[in-house]
């Protein structure tokens, strides 16, 4: 009996040390994907932002019927109230790859001008259209393409120097993202020498980008690699848009069943305590449609707990050779 009872105890504490050990190791931050989907009758759901406008929860998308034959002339921008789930708005014909950011009272949704999305991708570039009250719109230009360069998704933040955008393009690689700065959200700045390419200069597109001093962060879309047959959103940081750092849980989100071989184009808010991941699923050719994954905390939490304290990471740089 005394054998056995021994025998309990050293168990016992093995279990116990393995318990305390597993509480201390850092766990991935979860993400719940809720179950629902926004609805594809009469639309093409891809980019979206969500915002809070006033009191309104609002999410800005973009219509684009035609997929890869699409023409600016049937392209238009639209806003949807999530709280009634009625359309509050179509504006900006000929805009897609919408993004929006508010400044204060004022709502600046940046997206593509473009005329034919086949295999010539005319576009005259990156637009910024602005209201305070979703009735009367401005619009300008405020980042143009550079030589056979085609642009498409953006995201601005605001940090200690102003705003930072960071915007996709199809040069030097198919696809990357490289950066601007502004201090009026209106006369644009491109960052020179700075285009992230990956590790390997692989596919690499759809940026939103957050500052959370003293980093930035950006959910990016990483193309299909060994063991994730799909294009899913990956997260990286940097203190400096130089060097940058992986998260040690990427890909944070990945196609689900049902949700076709596509997590991409991720935009994020934090309502009411907690942070809501928008984001695109389906094949990338024939269907796609908006989930949202929930975080329980705040955009910071969210963030920060990719990148765990005892953890050496992952890095690559963006600066170009």
């Amino acid at each position: 009996m005394k054998k056995i009872s021994v025998t309990f105890f050293i168990s016992g504490l093995l279990l116990l040390s393995s318990n305390f050990a597993n509480a201390k190791k850092p766990q991935k931050p979860l993400l719940t994907k809720l179950p629902f989907a926004f609805s594809q009758i009469g639309r093409t759901p891809m980019e979206n932002t969500p915002v809070l406008f006033g009191s309104r929860l609002l999410l800005v998308s973009n219509y684009r019927p035609g997929l890869g034959h699409a023409k600016g002339k049937d392209a238009y921008l639209y806003i949807d109230d999530l709280q009634t789930g009625e359309q509050v708005v179509q504006f900006g014909q000929g805009h897609s790859f919408a993004s929006a950011y508010m400044n204060g009272a004022e709502l600046n949704v940046f997206a593509l001008e473009f005329t034919d999305f086949g295999q010539i991708m005319n576009s005259t570039g990156i637009d910024r259209i602005t209201t305070t009250d979703l009735k009367e719109w401005k619009t300008e230009k405020v980042i143009l393409p550079e030589g056979k360069e085609h642009l498409f998704n953006s995201s601005v933040c605001h940090d200690e120097k102003g705003y930072l955008m960071a915007y996709e393009s199809d040069k030097p690689v198919q696809f990357c993202f490289k950066f601007a700065r502004s201090t009026d959200l209106s006369k644009w700045e491109k960052i020179p020498d700075l285009v992230f390419t990956g590790q390997k200069h692989e596919y690499s597109a759809c940026p939103v980008i957050r500052y959370i001093k003293p980093y930035y962060y950006v959910i990016y879309v990483h193309e299909p690699y060994a063991g994730h047959d799909g294009w899913n959103s990956f997260l990286i940081r940097s203190k400096d848009l130089e060097s940058w750092e992986y998260s040690p849980y990427n890909p944070i989100l990945e196609a689900a069943t049902g949700e076709g071989r596509n997590n991409s184009d991720t935009d994020l808010i934090e309502y009411e305590g907690k942070t809501y991941l928008y984001y695109a699923t389906g094949d990338q050719e024939t269907w796609s449609t908006v989930r949202v994954a929930q975080y329980d905390g705040t955009e910071k939490a969210f963030f920060e707990g990719h990148f765990p304290k005892s953890n050496s990471f992952t890095k690559t740089s963006a600066k170009i050779k």
